[in-house]
C-alpha cells in the first residue's frame, strides 16, 4: 500500500515550533499547499480517529510523510476532580475515564488505595475481579474489532462485533447495575456480592463466546479488503516499540511478550493457566491475530477462575473502611438494601451514626505513594497514588495507555497512504477519555 519506504523521511517536515500545538489554529496556517506538500487537517471531529483526535497530516500526493497527533479536545479533569472526592468517591471518577475498561480503572486504582491501606480485598472479591476484567478485555476488543471492521469495509464484522459485546454487557449489568461506569470495584473488595445466577451467567458467555470468534476468523483470515488493508500497514519493529513504550497489544504483535498478569500478577491470576500471545510482523494485521487469541486466552481464565470461586465475603471487615451499607441491586442499580436503611434508621443509633460518617467523610489513608498497574486491553495502565493522611487524595496520576501508544502514530503511518492512517489508528485502538484524562 504504501509508496514511500516505511517511516518518516528525511524529508519530512519539522513540527517544532508552536503552530499546532493548540486548537483553533487552523486559521493561522499561511500557505497549507506549496512544493507540492500539503496539510490536511484530519479531525477532531472525524468517524475514524476513534473520538476527538486531531491529526495534521503533512502529504505530498497521497503519501504521508508525517502526522502529528493533537490532543485535548475531551479533557475531563478526571485527575484533579479526585483530588476534591473522598478516596470511595475517586471510583466513581476514574471508571469513566476509559468507556470501554472501567473496570480495570476500577481496579487499578482500588489496588493502589489498599496498598496504601495495607489491606487486600477478600479472596472471593478478587476472584470475581479477575473474572469481570477479563470479560471486560473480551468487550474492549469486540469494540475494537467491531469499529476496526466498519472502518475497513467489514461492515458485517461490526454487527457481529457489538452483537456479542451486548451479552457482556448484561453480564455486567445484572451484577453492578450499569452496563458501564459501573464503580463496582471497591477499595476493599466489591460494592456488592455477585448474584445467585452469576455463575450461569459466566458459563452461558463461555459456551458461546468461543464459536463466535471462529466466526470472526472465517470472516476476516481470507477477507482480500481486510488483509489488503491491514498487513504490512503500520509496522512496529521490536525495538520501535521499546523506544516509543508501547505496551499491550501493540507491542505483543511486535514480538514483545510482556504481560503485567505475568510479568507482575494482581489478584491472584498468576495461579491461572494461559499463554501471552505474539505475533513478529508488528504491522495491523499481527494486532488483529493478537487480539483474537488474547479473548480466547481471557476465555481461558474465566474458565479457571469460575470452577475455583470460593465462598465468603466480598469485602474487608474492617468497619473503619468497608461501606457500611449492605448493598442490593433494584430498578436503579445498586442501593442500599431495605433491610439496612431499617435497621439504621429504626434499630440502632450506633449504625446510622458509622453510616452517616463514612458516607460524608469517607476513611482516611496513611500518608505515602504507591504505582500499582493492571494490564488492560491497551497494555499497561498504572495508577500513581499519594496520600498526605486525609480522606480524598492528594494527587492521582494515571499511566494511561492510550496515551503512550498513540505517540507512536506518526511512525507507524509515515510512508503510507492516506486511507492507511485510518487502518493505522484503528490498530492502535485509543481511548480519548484516557489520553485527556
Amino acid at each position: 500500500m504504501s509508496t514511500v519506504e516505511h517511516g518518516r523521511t528525511a524529508a519530512s517536515p519539522d513540527f517544532s515550533g508552536d503552530l499546532f500545538v493548540t486548537g483553533a489554529d487552523w486559521e493561522t496556517v499561511e500557505d497549507a499547499v506549496g512544493d507540492n506538500v500539503i496539510t490536511v487537517n484530519m479531525g477532531p471531529q472525524h468517524p475514524s480517529t476513534h473520538g476527538v483526535l486531531r491529526l495534521i497530516l503533512q502529504l505530498e500526493g497521497e503519501t504521508v510523510l508525517s502526522v502529528q497527533p493533537i490532543i485535548g479536545y475531551l479533557h475531563t479533569g478526571i485527575e484533579k476532580n479526585a483530588e476534591f472526592r473522598t478516596w470511595v468517591q475517586g471510583v466513581t471518577f476514574f471508571t469513566r475515564m476509559d468507556y470501554l475498561a472501567p473496570l480495570f480503572n476500577e481496579l487499578a486504582y482500588c489496588l493502589a488505595v489498599e496498598r496504601l491501606l495495607g489491606i487486600e480485598a477478600p479472596e472471593r472479591a478478587q476472584t470475581v475481579r479477575v473474572i469481570l476484567t477479563e470479560f471486560n478485555r473480551i468487550a474492549s476488543h469486540l469494540v475494537w474489532l467491531a469499529t476496526g471492521g466498519m472502518e475497513l469495509g467489514a461492515i458485517s464484522m461490526m454487527i457481529y462485533g457489538f452483537r456479542e459485546r451486548e451479552r457482556i454487557l448484561d453480564l455486567f449489568e445484572s451484577q453492578t447495575g450499569l452496563r458501564m461506569n459501573h464503580a463496582y470495584i471497591r477499595p476493599g473488595g466489591l460494592a456488592a456480592d455477585v448474584t445467585d445466577d452469576f455463575i450461569e451467567r459466566c458459563e452461558s458467555l463461555l459456551q458461546v463466546l468461543p464459536d463466535k470468534m471462529g466466526e470472526y476468523e472465517d470472516l476476516l483470515l481470507k477477507n482480500p479488503i481486510w488483509l489488503e488493508r491491514t498487513k504490512g500497514v503500520g509496522i512496529l519493529t521490536t525495538e520501535d516499540a521499546r523506544n516509543f513504550g508501547v505496551t499491550g497489544p501493540l507491542a505483543r504483535a511486535a514480538g514483545l511478550a510482556f504481560d503485567l498478569r505475568k510479568a507482575q500478577p494482581y489478584c491472584g491470576i498468576d495461579q491461572f493457566d494461559f499463554d501471552v500471545p505474539t505475533e513478529s510482523a508488528g504491522d495491523s494485521y499481527a494486532r488483529f491475530l493478537v487480539r483474537l487469541e488474547e479473548m480466547r486466552q481471557s476465555l481461558r481464565i474465566i474458565r479457571q477462575a469460575l470452577d475455583v470461586l470460593p465462598d465468603g465475603p466480598t469485602m474487608v471487615a474492617d468497619p473503619h473502611i468497608r461501606w457500611p451499607a449492605q448493598l442490593a441491586l433494584g430498578p436503579d442499580g445498586l442501593g442500599n438494601s431495605p433491610e439496612y436503611i431499617r435497621h439504621i434508621m429504626g434499630e440502632s443509633m450506633e449504625a446510622l451514626i458509622n453510616h452517616f460518617k463514612l458516607v460524608t467523610q469517607g476513611f482516611t489513608v496513611p500518608v505515602g505513594q504507591v504505582y500499582e498497574a493492571v494490564e488492560s486491553p491497551r497494555g499497561e495502565l498504572g495508577y500513581a497514588v499519594v496520600s498526605d493522611g486525609t480522606n480524598r487524595p492528594y494527587r492521582v496520576h494515571v499511566r494511561d495507555p492510550s496515551f503512550v501508544n498513540l505517540q507512536a502514530t506518526d511512525h507507524m503511518a509515515g510512508g503510507h497512504t492516506v486511507s492507511d492512517v485510518i487502518a493505522v489508528v484503528a490498530s492502535l485502538d485509543p481511548v480519548m477519555g484516557g489520553v485527556d484524562r
